[in-house]
């Protein structure tokens, strides 16, 4: 169930104001009276409300008034007006200014009701097309979310448990094994399938901005906030909140974050009164939390709060048998997306990717096959067109072939240890040269194909002088 709407119930006359409140409260609404446009605009400025229902005539500021310093600060807000003069004229001026709809005192009781329904459905239907527009950039993709190993299958067994109850979920695996995927699977197999599913990556927010974006703000809070925001935990009411990289969270949000989860309840910034919100939490992590505890880095009852279930998200080198069904699939959404000719892997090749170890796992198979595609001329794929598989080309000698590794010559002297070990250098420095030139220097997609941290992969590069 969702919280009860909350609607703002703006009159001069004390009496409308009590009978719109008894009216509505029978109803489950949630009301708060004020006897003023200007009231009405503080309360605003500090709370946020479903709708708006507001007298048209009042003494100082009246309701057209009120409409337009609404509409001005927040365009989405609904207003509904109501009034004893009601004229072709004053519907028309309250219509133009945003306003919903337009009612005449003495009113029905039905026909209030059945305005603000209509009127909730339709606000309901923008929030979910906002975060729809949003959601679009990044379509949940269930292709890479595939697998018939045995690892994959208890994966896919325990989205089913979970995914009926309310309990919350701690995902975790390494980089690139899908745990947001995970995520959505399980809100979209339950019973929330119909309501916001909001991700937040919350190592990608400032910290001097985290409370904001998570918990809103009421206008003025703080310097900048022209407008007041709804926040991210607001948006998921009724849904899934997805709390990416949870470990980046600092400490002292950690806190605040325990108590929108022990209490069901959230305050915006700048705001007295907290609002009860029902969400759903899910998070994940690639990072050890009971290290990180250790480490004074996250709190330990927050950790248990997250970790009423777990799920292990297994990397790709655990489930080599995936692999050919997944890189069959790549391959063909790299030829659709780039509009190439229908293109094959060769048997060798596949048992040149199950081979691999895969430390970006499905997002770097993803990468390299879709490289390898666009980079290959003919129909077929070998083993040969994998940059992991082929030996570097010589960075000296004239008469070197095209394809051949330069090893340097042991000086005079040199034991055979010290001799090997030079050649190695060698031969990883001209590999990984090679490498960066074939992804124009993208380190990130180098380090995949060449099996190696990002990290590892720039230390090594300074080492040898290729930045």
């Amino acid at each position: 169930m969702t919280t009860s709407p909350s609607i703002l119930i703006v009159d001069d006359e004390g009496h409308i104001r009590k009978i719109l409140s008894i009216m509505l409260g029978k109803r489950g609404y949630r009301c708060r009276l004020a006897a003023s446009g200007q009231e009405a605009l503080a309360i605003l400025g500090q709370e946020e409300f479903d709708a708006v229902l507001t007298d048209l005539k009042m003494p100082g500021l009246d309701g057209l008034e009120l409409l337009a310093r609404i509409k001005g600060e927040n365009p989405e807000q609904i207003v509904i007006m109501l009034t004893a003069f009601a004229t072709v004229d004053t519907a028309l001026s309250a219509m133009k200014a945003g306003a919903y709809d337009y009612l005449s005192k003495p009113f029905k009781e039905e026909e209030i009701v059945l305005v603000l329904e209509k009127a909730l459905e339709r606000g309901r239907l923008i929030d979910e097309n906002r975060l729809l527009k949003r959601q679009i950039k990044e379509r949940f993709d269930i292709s890479s979310f595939l697998g018939q190993s045995p690892a994959m299958q208890k994966v896919f067994d325990l989205i089913a448990k979970v995914a009926e109850t309310r309990a919350t979920v701690l995902i975790t695996g390494e980089s690139g094994t899908g745990k947001e995927l995970a995520a959505r699977s399980i809100h979209q197999n339950g019973p929330r399938r119909e309501r916001p599913f909001v991700p937040v990556n919350c190592g990608a927010i400032p910290p001097n901005l985290m409370e904001s974006e998570f918990f809103g703000h009421v206008k003025g809070a703080f310097t900048g906030a022209d407008q007041a925001k709804k926040g991210l935990v607001a948006e998921s009411d009724g849904g899934t909140l997805f709390l990416d990289e949870v470990a980046e969270l600092p400490l002292d949000m950690q806190v605040k974050f325990l108590r929108v989860l022990q209490e069901e309840e959230v305050r915006r910034v700048g705001e007295l009164n907290a609002r009860k919100v029902d969400l759903r939490v899910l998070a994940a992590t690639n990072k050890d939390l009971r290290g990180e505890i250790e480490a004074g880095r996250f709190r330990e009852d927050l950790f248990y709060r997250l970790n009423v279930i777990s799920l292990r998200m297994p990397p790709l080198r655990e489930r080599p048998d995936d692999i050919p069904m997944l890189a069959s699939l790549f391959l063909k959404q790299a030829v659709d997306k780039n509009r190439l000719n229908p293109k094959k892997m060769t048997a060798a090749s596949m048992r040149l990717l199950m081979e691999q170890k895969w430390s970006g796992n499905v997002r770097a198979l993803r990468n390299v096959i879709e490289q390898v595609a666009v980079m290959s001329e003919g129909e077929i794929i070998g083993p040969e067109d994998f940059p992991f598989a082929r030996p570097a080309p010589a960075v000296s000698g004239p008469a070197a072939a095209p394809d051949a590794i330069c090893l340097p010559g042991p000086e005079k002297g040199a034991d055979l240890k010290a001799a090997v070990k030079a050649a190695a250098e060698a031969v990883e420095r001209q590999i990984i040269e090679r490498v960066l030139k074939e992804h124009n220097g993208n380190k990130t997609h180098a380090a995949e194909a060449l099996g190696l941290s990002r990290r590892a992969l720039i230390t090594k590069a300074q080492h040898y002088g290729l930045d």
